[in-house]
This record gives structure tokens, C-alpha cells and sequence, in this order.
């Protein structure tokens, strides 16, 4: 399993280690989650500016956020296989993009760390490329559950 991190901002500093701890914590999401070793997860730091923008061009929604995932997987009735393959065969799951400025903002409201903040939400946009939801309660719970359940895996808590 691949996580290939790339931080296009500069509004937040993030330390070396961040990146490294990242990765430990999208490869347990994805194997925690059920999915098998040859998967690769794109994941994309930006600021809150970018991620408006990419929030207004593909959900239609005029607003930053704090996680965007974008699923590479084709779901229909007859096929659920992935679309898109990288050099080494692995199949590339999507992309997560991530606003470094938000998720230090919620650090801050939420009083825990950035590390747990910036975990939670890799952690959440995994599940999503993986097909987990939130849009109800049921949902929501077996998601935020999963969530959890991985974080304090690693330690990671609140």
C-alpha cells in the first residue's frame, strides 16, 4: 500500500515527521477497513482558499471545508472495479485533499493536537474512498466508529 503525501501550502508549518505518521495512519486505515495490500491513496495538503475552490468546481458547494475525497472506483450494478491502475499495478483508490489551515483551526476548537486532527481527517477521507458514509445516523455511527477504532489503534485519541 502507497500513501503519497504532497503538501501544496505554506500556511502551515508542518514538521517531516507529520508526513511519515500520515503514512503509518492511511496504510492501518486502509487494512483496518478491509481492503487488500495494493492500493495507492493520494493525498493532497492545501490551504482553505484552495479547497473552496475545489469544493465550489466539483460539489457545487461555494464554502472551504476540511476534507475532500475523490473516489477512482466506477460503482455500478454489474462492475465494481477500479478504474485506473499506477506503474506497479496498484490501484489507484483517489484522492484526498486535505486544507492544512482548517484542520489546524480545529485543533485549536477541538483542544486536541494537529497530528490527531490531520489523522482523523486522512482517516475520514480513506473511508470515504472505501465507501463509507455518513449521510445517515446508521451510517454515520458505523463510520465514526471505524474512525475510532483505527485512531486508537495508534494511539491517537482525543
Amino acid at each position: 500500500m502507497d500513501i503519497v503525501i504532497a503538501n501544496e501550502q505554506n500556511k502551515v508549518e508542518i514538521e517531516e515527521n507529520l508526513f511519515e505518521k500520515l503514512e503509518q495512519v492511511g496504510i492501518l486505515a486502509l487494512s483496518e477497513a478491509g481492503s487488500v495490500d495494493n492500493y495507492e491513496v493520494s493525498v493532497l495538503i492545501t490551504d482553505n482558499e484552495e479547497i473552496r475552490s475545489l469544493n465550489n468546481k466539483y460539489r457545487n458547494v461555494d464554502t472551504d471545508t476540511d476534507v475532500l475525497s475523490f473516489p477512482l472506483f466506477e460503482e455500478n450494478d454489474e462492475n465494481e472495479e477500479p478504474l485506473f491502475f499506477n506503474e506497479t499495478e496498484e490501484i489507484v483508490l483517489g484522492d484526498i485533499v486535505i486544507s492544512g489551515e482548517r484542520a489546524l483551526e480545529q485543533s485549536v476548537d477541538f483542544g486536541h493536537s494537529f497530528l490527531r486532527e490531520m489523522s482523523y481527517l486522512l482517516v475520514h477521507g480513506i473511508l470515504h474512498l472505501l465507501g463509507y458514509d455518513h449521510e445517515t445516523e446508521e451510517d454515520k455511527k458505523n463510520m465514526r466508529l471505524m474512525e475510532e477504532q483505527i485512531l486508537r489503534k495508534l494511539d491517537i485519541g482525543r
